[in-house]
């Protein structure tokens, strides 16, 4: 039997956050992972360099049943703070777009970091480490059961992320311990991921596949501009990665495909024109998707051959293509998991369940998800700082 203050499940950006910060105060830290390497999600990130964090992080870029509950944790540890972590290593970043922040030195050195400021604490890991129980003794301690040893702990700590992107080792394990102790999951579903459409409506499109250009995609209420990507299956890129995790199934999508003009207007000064629609779009969108767009949408005909209303329809459906989404590519494409444990049932300071003294959720697990682009790894480091400072 191994005791200790605290027992950390999952050695991710959040785990590791939690496990320094518990260190730091005295604590003796135990992480445990049925991995048998640090942080993969962090060693694939950013195609290998690492989108540690986005300097635009603030509350409004989250979506939670509970919009206000990350507040808290993101005022506490911000984007400057882990960057300072980062000076202290010199390790060096750069921002791509955005407000996008890359590791310099590529997503082992974030890694390292975070290794070496565990083993400044004195923090014991166990990878390759399989969970077989956790249960709360009347003391209130939790006795856990592994595949190594047991280990009895007054601070329990949840860090295991989501669903996305099984292939790395991602479970439900995280919303299993939470159904054991009676704290409530909201609806999960795959977020920050490719959209699908029905062969037959999509065949037209399949075979332009890779080609790629800005738009504003919306999902309700929400807009995001960045690329948009045709697929074999349906549509990618950031901006429909974005809207991705604000879509319902059974929605349309609107996507105005050419932001920078207005066609309304072009399309009145060009109505004497002979040449084809087509080719008149393919001076902003790409020349093969504007052909199969127009094929789709209309009659491909020469300007001079529409009439005031069918011009006014086609700039319409261009600035507001309205498409709907058959579904996803699901988790094995997902960046994240959208929903998680029930955010009400924890305290907004600290992460702890309010009803289960000692038990914390953080990270991925946990009803809070990140937009595109550093966002997510923020809230790993804010929430596992949160954990850390209470544990």
């Amino acid at each position: 039997m191994m005791k200790c203050d605290v027992v950390i499940i999952g050695s991710g950006a959040a785990g590791m956050m939690c496990a320094i910060q518990a260190g730091m105060r005295g604590r003796s830290v135990v992480l445990l992972d049925h991995a048998k390497k640090l942080a993969e999600k962090i060693r694939i990130s950013g195609g290998g360099n690492c989108n540690f964090t986005n300097i635009h992080a603030r509350p409004e870029c989250y979506i939670s049943e509970n919009p206000h509950f990350c507040r808290s944790a993101l005022a506490r540890y911000t984007p400057q703070n882990f960057i300072a972590l980062l000076k202290k290593h010199n390790i060096g970043f750069h921002e791509k777009k955005l407000g996008q922040l890359f590791s310099g030195a590529g997503s082992d050195a974030i890694i390292s970091m975070l290794k070496e400021e565990c083993d400044a604490q004195a923090v014991k890991r166990h990878m390759g480490t399989t969970i077989q129980s956790i249960e709360r003794r009347p003391s209130g301690h939790f006795h856990l059961e592994t595949s190594r040893d047991e280990f009895e702990t007054v601070s329990l700590v949840i860090a295991t992320g989501g669903l996305s992107i099984p292939k790395v080792g991602a479970t439900p394990f995280g919303y299993r311990i939470a159904e054991q102790f009676g704290i409530p999951v909201t609806k999960l579903k795959a977020g920050l991921v490719p959209l699908t459409f029905a062969p037959e409506q999509w065949k037209p499109y399949a075979d332009l596949t890779g080609v790629s250009f800005p738009a504003i995609v919306s999902a309700g209420k929400q807009s995001f501009r960045e690329d948009l990507l045709v697929t074999h299956r349906g549509l990618s890129g950031p901006a429909i990665l974005q809207a991705s995790s604000y879509w319902q199934p059974g929605s349309a999508l609107s996507i105005d495909l050419l932001p920078d003009v207005d066609m309304r207007e072009l399309l009145v000064e060009n109505k004497g024109s002979k040449k084809l629609l087509s080719n008149f779009l393919a001076q902003w969108l790409p020349k093969s998707f504007a052909e199969v767009w127009c094929s789709q949408a209309f009659e491909n005909r020469p300007l001079n051959q529409y009439n005031e209303k069918q011009r006014e329809m086609i700039a319409s459906r261009l600035h507001g293509w309205q498409v709907t989404p058959s579904g996803t590519l699901g988790y094995a494409k997902a960046e994240v998991t959208c929903g998680g444990v029930d955010t009400r049932a924890l305290s907004s300071k600290t992460m702890e369940c309010k009803d289960v003294p000692g038990l914390y959720f953080i990270g991925e697990v946990v009803d809070v998800t990140g937009w595109l682009g550093g966002y997510n790894f923020q809230w790993a480091w804010s929430s596992g700082f949160a954990a850390g400072q209470s544990v």
